[in-house]
């Protein structure tokens, strides 16, 4: 029987925040006909099941759909192949090869902007205004809202809303990273829902660079 493990990823300081996932290393032995029904029963906005862990090879469930490409996901299983094993370089899933490493107990990934979910990004004001919202603006269903909080050092304050994929708020969303750091063109800190802290550097070949700190 496939063990599940559950991770917090992109953890902030003092423990706080953290998304949830679950993650099969053995996800094969999972009929992958009811990799949707287990993603959805557990509730976790992303669940991950590994079908080869030497190569790196997975998918990514959402409660409601399959998606290519997710942050938290693929950070939170880097980190839990190296507690594991020796860890990989690089990860497979569907969207394409996405190197990891680590920096201290520091997890990163780099993937993509195109491969991430097509967030709509709204700026405001200012972080009150961010944390005031009791839902996302007029109705979006897969949109990320954000304000600096310092822009000299590049901190800023993110809600993710994602009802179209079957997260109605994400506590910690790296796909939106990737996006938000292509989009401003700079290294950024996000600090998302409870206490969640992201990482987010965009790098010369186009891709962005991902990560932060992972618990068990």
């Amino acid at each position: 029987m496939a063990t599940l493990h559950v991770l917090k990823v992109f953890v902030g300081e003092n423990g706080a925040g953290g998304n949830p996932l679950g993650v099969f290393l053995e996800g094969r032995e999972v009929p992958e006909e009811d990799r949707q029904r287990v993603a959805a029963d557990l509730g976790f906005s992303e669940t991950v099941f590994v079908a080869d862990s030497r190569r790196g090879e997975l998918r990514i469930f959402t409660p409601a759909t399959e998606l290519p490409f997710a942050g938290h996901p693929l950070v939170g299983t880097a980190w839990l192949l190296a507690q594991e094993g020796p860890g990989l370089s690089v990860l497979r899933p569907p969207a394409g090869e996405v190197p990891t490493r680590t920096e201290g107990d520091l997890t990163f990934i780099s993937g993509r902007p195109e491969w991430a979910p097509p967030f709509e990004h709204i700026e405001l004001g200012s972080p009150a205004e961010v944390e005031a919202l009791e839902g996302p603006p007029d109705g979006h269903d897969l949109v990320g809202v954000w304000a600096w909080q310092d822009r000299g050092a590049g901190v800023v304050r993110v809600r993710v809303f994602a009802p179209r994929v079957g997260v109605e708020e994400d506590e910690a969303t790296g796909s939106h990273a990737v996006g938000l750091a292509a989009r401003l063109g700079r290294r950024i800190k996000i600090r998302q829902g409870r206490g969640s802290l992201i990482l987010a550097e965009p790098q010369p070949d186009g891709s962005v660079e991902i990560g932060g700190s992972t618990e068990l």
